[in-house]
């Protein structure tokens, strides 16, 4: 599970988008990202579709989704 509180390069304000989690300074929300590349879409095309996201947050998301999975959790 993504630990989007420890992501930096997302954040949450609970009268925007409906409270969901967001790349930060955007209105686009970070499940769009998964969304996305489950549906088949490269990051390329999710950076073109949403040019305010930046390549280094898209990364930081994978990075962070990575570590996450990766880690396990406490019991």
């Amino acid at each position: 599970m993504l630990d989007c509180p420890t992501c930096g390069v997302v954040e949450r304000h609970a009268g925007r988008v409906s409270g969901a989690w967001v790349f930060r300074g955007t209105r686009v929300p970070v499940s769009a990202l998964f969304a996305n590349l489950e549906g088949g879409a490269t990051v390329e095309e999710f950076l073109e579709w949403f040019p305010g996201v930046s390549r280094e947050q898209v990364n930081g998301v994978l990075e962070h989704a990575a570590h996450s999975l990766a880690t396990p959790e406490a019991a």
